[in-house]
């Protein structure tokens, strides 16, 4: 599969979640990293759920993805910072 091909096509509703240990803010930084290339957010877009015994939260932000590249740099920005600890 070259770069341009992808099993996606585009623009597309496409959800990210993110993971990390249950802190005030946690949500917040999420929204803020994907808003930096999804500006657009509608409301609505963004799901929160604590983990059992509350010590972890997922973080879900539906978007409308526009490409493939759009998609990998967010995840880049979500992987490269320290709280986030998982994100698919």
């Amino acid at each position: 599969m070259t770069v341009d091909q992808t099993l996606l096509k585009f623009p597309c509703d496409f959800p990210i979640k993110a993971m990390g240990k249950s802190e005030d803010d946690f949500d917040a930084l999420v929204v803020e990293i994907v808003r930096k290339h999804c500006p657009d957010l509608l409301e609505g877009a963004v799901k929160s759920r604590l983990s059992k015994a509350g010590n972890y939260v997922s973080v879900t932000v539906t978007i409308q993805a526009r490409s493939r590249s759009q998609l990998d740099n967010i995840y880049l920005d979500l992987t490269a910072h320290k709280k986030v600890l998982m994100a698919l």
